[in-house]
């Protein structure tokens, strides 16, 4: 896995809270990085590759419509992106982590197998892996424990499955402090009202540091 894209210079980064940022099957860092506008002022934003080639874009493991997953793969990828945590993601006051599409499969993934790990997860027209192994990996959370998480989506978008809808509305209701957004009409893609939105949650869960 390659440095990733910043959205800060590095003598500017230390201190900050990072967005790690993962992008959606077949798709690319560079087009995670229009996030970067929606970051709070003392955060920094890191748009990371996925390892598999996918028709001259890159995913993070191989899928179909069903969603169907491998869990060597998904765990091999997993461990590639907290591997590139422990070795860039020092420094730092907090980190976080954003998904779309796919990149919320690997969001949700990271926090189920280092709980405790993010300050907050926000995952956009994605989905949570349906896997008898990695379920295992779950322990509701403590009481206050559970992790702030934002939900985007169109709830008219065909490319995520209903089945797999149903299971991560279970999931995050079950799992996280749960916000939830839907906007008709966005498509797959990304919509304004859905980047203001974004904004406001992590400007309330990644607030300044107090001033001393």
């Amino acid at each position: 896995m390659d440095e990733g894209i910043y959205s800060r210079p590095e003598g500017q980064r230390r201190g900050t809270d990072l967005v790690m940022m993962l992008h959606g099957y077949g798709s690319n860092p560079e087009r995670m990085t229009g996030w970067f506008d929606e970051l709070p002022e003392h955060a920094t934003g890191v748009a990371l590759r996925g390892p598999m080639e996918v028709g001259g874009d890159s995913g993070w493991f191989l899928l179909d419509y069903f969603l169907t997953n491998d869990f060597a793969q998904v765990v091999a990828a997993a461990q590639q992106v907290l591997d590139w945590q422990d070795r860039h993601a020092r420094g730092y006051r907090s980190i976080s982590v954003l998904g779309h599409s796919q990149g919320m499969a690997m969001a949700t993934t990271l926090h189920r197998l280092r709980p405790g790990t993010y300050r907050s997860v926000v995952g956009l027209s994605g989905f949570v892996l349906s896997n008898e192994l990695l379920n295992l990996t779950d322990a509701a959370p403590a009481p206050g424990e559970a992790v702030p998480f934002f939900w985007g989506r169109d709830p008219q978008d065909v490319v995520i499955n209903p089945d797999a809808i149903s299971h991560t509305e279970q999931w995050l209701a079950e799992n996280t402090a749960l916000t939830v957004r839907t906007y008709p009409s966005m498509g797959h893609g990304f919509g304004a009202d859905e980047r203001r939105d974004v904004h406001s949650f992590l400007k309330h869960y990644l607030p300044p540091t107090p001033a001393r």
